[in-house]
Parts: C-alpha cells; structure tokens; sequence
C-alpha cells in the first residue's frame, strides 16, 4: 500500500533513507557524503508542501519517496523554484529490495503528477547511482543534461530527468 507518511514516522524514514544511501559514502568524497547525509535527514520535506509518500507492507515501511510541487525549493543550495514537481530522495528498506517497491513509489508520484495537470515531472539523481537511473530510464523517464549540475565542485554530477506527461 502506497500512502502519505504521518508525522511521527519522519525519524524512521530519514533513518532508512541513510541506510539506504550509506553504501555510497564509500565511493564519493567525504565532504559530498556529509551534505548529502544532511539532505537525506534534512526537515525540508516535513516543512514544505512537498508529499512524503511510504510503501507499507505488514505495517512496516518498506521504503520512501519525497515529491517536491511545482514552485518550490527542495534543498537548501536550490537558488530557483522548481517549474514542474521533482522526485527527490527514493529509499527502499534492504530487506524489501527487488519487490518493485522504488518502481511503485515512483509511479505513484508520476500519478499524482498527472492528477495534478502538469505536463511533466523531474528527478535529479547523481551519476553514481546506477540502479536509480536504470529504474528512471526503464519507466520513461528522459536525460535533460541542461539541467545537470555540480553542486561542490568535486566530480559529481547530479544528472537531471524529466517524464512527459502529456502523450
């Protein structure tokens, strides 16, 4: 079951987000580590209008999506409002990988986008998150390397994807 977070379930998301992107503190810069930890446990989310939606299995959150709405700012660094929604920050719980729960919570966010009239809707993911990419490119989802950026000047490219959804 694809749902909205409640409130008192914010700690237990930003904890598996970390689990789940930990496996990159290994192969990135400490520095680019540290700000994306922040990230993954940053209050944006539960202090904007953006949507914290959780796949529920057995009552346990199986893993975690944030949709960011059209004119808003989804991280700290952000200088510009976002034109169209953004996925930021899909987790999936190790023990419920390979379920199709990331598929699922993507598309649930592609619907909402949809429900929501807007032609379009983005995600950022950095280059070294192969498996994300793959999962974006297999549900449609296009490169707009305009929109890429470097945000500390260390190598890491978080590359930009935007899904039409107007057919």
């Amino acid at each position: 079951m694809i749902r909205q977070a409640f409130a008192h379930e914010y700690e237990t998301i930003q904890k598996q987000r970390l689990a789940s992107y930990e496996p990159f503190s290994n192969v990135i810069p400490a520095g680019h580590w540290e700000i994306l930890k922040n990230t993954l446990t940053s209050e944006n989310a539960k202090n904007s209008d953006a949507k914290v939606f959780v796949s529920e299995i057995n009552g346990a959150i199986a893993g975690s999506v944030v949709l960011f709405p059209s004119q808003s700012k989804a991280y700290e660094w952000d200088t510009e409002a976002l034109e169209y929604p953004e996925i930021r920050m899909l987790a999936v719980d190790a023990n419920f990988r390979s379920n199709g729960i990331g598929k699922a919570l993507v598309e649930h966010c592609v619907a909402v986008a949809k429900e929501q009239g807007y032609p379009f809707i983005g995600l950022h993911t950095a280059h070294f998150m192969e498996s994300a990419m793959r999962l974006y490119k297999q549900l449609g989802f296009r490169r707009v390397p305009s929109l890429d950026f470097e945000p500390l000047d260390d190598g890491i490219i978080v590359k930009a994807f935007r899904l039409n959804l107007i057919p």
